[in-house]
């Protein structure tokens, strides 16, 4: 085989060990003949530095996924390293903050010479041919990118392409052992679809892909599981789909794919409680007998008219539906919840915390954790704060310190952050999994403070924070 042009991709500092699926999807899909892929994961390797300039000489092109938060912060300074060791090297950004904001990285930072929007696989495929070939970016849709002349130049958009003619994903391209060691458990990450057919408000994926969505079909995605599981040996599954649930139809022949092969694994997905719903009885144990074990099913508010207002098509009769369900099956679920949206009302929280408490007592493998509303870019909450004076991030680097997890907006007090922090607390002693460390005077207490929202000298609170502080994640 003739000496092949290297393509660098990196994944920056995150608190989270997901495998990189998109730099493994971007990676699969180029000529192997002509391209070695090397990721360099940020989160797994012990000298990033030293993997760079190992494979820098050879490279043809720097590429870097980004997600608007802290892990900009680390993009930024590995993009700007690449370009003092090697200036003439293409340094590309793609992922989610690029598809939100595509000028902006480049115009801040003169290290960032090409931004990709939207789906990547066939737009960075078609890029590294062209700049491969030495060929002007203006024809390749789906990217914006600086000019000779040191113009910003945004293509036009590349329609979302049927995931279902991909070719199956090179695992092979990262060291998967790695990952399950990081986890502390052999759990595989496989997403089958992209995009999403609804208009929520708060989600940045209308702007992004359209509200279009495409999947990978039930049969295809038994074959390539049992390959991976034979290959890797994992025991569990975990789907990162936005909307894995879309249409029952797949959902039934992957159940019965996976019962077919006998892989004997678990496998935790997303849903939406109007598609659980929708799912038979008989489709419900399907997926329960094929090793469903966890659900992530968004509630975002005990309000019917703030999940109305943020055009959700969700009703929370669907929440409960799935609840029951799930309790009867012995499925976990994640119920997540959002306050704090512009303009909520004390009536609105009210409600929320009432059906906080109302599933969180439902089961132990039930959990409801609740976020602090900041307003994401690209979605249309956001636009409507701006327009009334809310002033978002106005570079890069500030976007880097925009946390979406641990703080609040304006629209929160800090007497209701004060009570939900107090409130999540005692939540997961009243409700979690029994443990022996938590007697079980200390758990009915909890349980009292909930239901009675009690919240006064929380002497628990600081003497278990102060022995086990909390990893804030980003």
């Amino acid at each position: 085989m003739t000496s092949r042009k290297k393509i660098l991709l990196y994944n920056p500092l995150t608190v989270f060990y997901d495998m990189p699926l998109a730099l493994l999807a971007i990676g699969t899909i180029l000529d192997k003949e002509k391209y070695e892929v090397i990721i360099i994961d940020a989160r797994i390797e012990d000298d990033v530095d030293s993997m760079l300039s190992e494979h820098i000489d050879d490279a043809l092109c720097f590429g870097t996924t980004v997600i608007t938060g802290s892990p900009i912060k680390d993009a930024l300074e590995m993009s700007e390293k690449v370009k003092k060791l090697k200036p003439e090297l293409p340094v590309i950004w793609g992922g989610w903050h690029t598809s939100l904001f595509a000028l902006e990285p480049m115009q801040d930072h003169s290290y960032i010479d090409i931004t990709v929007q939207g789906q990547g696989e066939e737009t960075f495929k078609e890029l590294i041919t062209f700049l491969d070939e030495g060929k002007d970016l203006k024809d390749v849709k789906g990217l914006s990118f600086r000019n000779k002349e040191g113009e910003f130049i945004k293509n036009g958009p590349r329609p979302i392409a049927a995931v279902n003619n991909f070719e199956r994903v090179n695992y092979d391209l990262i060291d998967v052992e790695r990952y399950f060691e990081k986890k502390g458990k052999r759990q595989f990450d496989y997403i089958s679809s992209v995009g999403c057919f609804f208009r929520c408000t708060f989600c940045a994926d209308p702007f992004v892909f359209q509200r279009k969505f495409s999947a990978i079909s039930s049969e295809k995605m038994g074959e390539e599981l049992e390959y991976y599981q034979k290959k890797y040996k994992f025991t569990d599954l975990n789907f990162q789909d936005e909307t894995f649930f879309t249409y029952a139809k797949r959902i039934k022949g992957f159940a019965e794919e996976l019962i077919k092969r006998d892989l004997n694994i678990s496998w935790a997905a997303t849903m939406r409680a109007d598609q659980g719903e929708r799912l038979t009885d008989e489709v419900w144990k399907l997926c329960k007998e094929s090793g469903l074990r966890r659900l992530l099913i968004g509630v975002e508010s005990g309000s019917q008219e703030m999940m109305d207002w943020m055009k959700k098509d969700v009703k929370l009769t669907q929440v409960f539906y799935c609840a029951e369900k799930c309790k009867e099956l012995g499925i976990g679920v994640i119920f997540p919840f959002i306050v704090g949206f512009p303009e909520e009302s004390d009536k609105s929280v009210a409600e929320t915390v009432k059906v906080v408490k109302q599933l969180r007592s439902k089961s132990d493998k039930f959990d409801t954790p609740i976020f602090y509303f900041k307003p994401y870019p690209g979605s249309a909450i956001t636009q409507d704060v701006v327009k009334k004076g809310y002033v978002l991030p106005q570079t890069t680097k500030e976007w880097a310190k925009f946390d979406y997890i641990g703080s609040s907006g304006p629209w929160v007090s800090k007497e209701k952050v004060k009570f939900f922090e107090a409130f999540k607390f005692y939540l997961k002693l009243a409700y979690g999994p029994k443990h022996k460390l938590l007697a079980y005077p200390l758990r009915k207490l909890s349980q009292w403070r909930c239901e009675k929202e009690k919240f006064h000298f929380p002497i628990e609170k600081f003497v278990i924070n102060t022995i086990r502080p909390k990893q804030r994640l980003s």
